[in-house]
C-alpha cells in the first residue's frame, strides 16, 4: 500500500514538474542584445519574445551571473518628460510577441561582476510568472547602439 502511494506521489510530482516547465518552452527569444555603458553604469538589455503557445505568458524578470541585479523596467515619454519605472511583468500573448527595446520595456542590468565589452556574450536567464525560465545569450553592443544590427 505504501509503495502504491509513493508511486502516485512521484507520478504527481513528475506531472507537476512538466506542467511547471511548460510556459517558457513556448517562448523563443531573438534579437537579444545589451547596450553597454562605460564603467559601472547600468546596461540595458533588449530582446524579442515570440510565444507559439496557446496561452499567454508573462515575463517577470531575469537573472545573470554577470550582473548582481536585473530588473524589468518600462521607459516612456510624455509632454517632453522621459521617465522609467520598474514593472512586475510584461505579457507575451498566445501566438504573439513582446518586444523589449530602447525607449520601451527593457531589462536594467546593475552592478556588473566582470567587465563587459562590445562583442561579449552575456547569458541572462529570463523568468516567467509561472516559475519557468529561458536561458538566452545577449550580444553586448556599444553605448551608441540603437538596435541589434552590426
Amino acid at each position: 500500500m505504501k509503495l502504491r502511494r509513493l508511486s502516485f506521489l512521484l507520478a504527481g510530482l513528475l506531472l507537476a514538474g512538466a506542467a511547471h516547465a511548460g510556459a517558457a518552452e513556448h517562448i523563443h527569444a531573438s534579437h537579444a542584445w545589451i547596450r553597454v555603458l562605460p564603467g559601472n553604469l547600468p546596461a540595458g538589455a533588449y530582446v524579442t519574445l515570440a510565444n507559439d503557445g496557446d496561452k499567454a505568458v508573462a515575463l517577470s524578470g531575469a537573472s545573470s551571473a554577470t550582473y548582481a541585479h536585473v530588473m524589468l523596467h518600462q521607459s516612456s515619454s510624455e509632454g517632453g518628460m522621459s521617465r522609467m519605472v520598474m514593472v512586475d511583468s510584461l505579457g507575451v500573448p498566445a501566438h504573439g510577441s513582446a518586444v523589449l527595446a530602447p525607449a520601451g520595456y527593457h531589462l536594467m542590468l546593475m552592478q556588473p561582476t566582470r567587465s563587459v565589452k562590445p562583442g561579449d556574450s552575456v547569458r541572462l536567464v529570463l523568468q516567467f510568472t509561472d516559475g519557468s525560465t529561458l536561458a538566452t545569450d545577449f550580444l553586448a553592443r556599444p553605448a551608441n547602439a540603437v538596435d541589434d544590427s552590426h
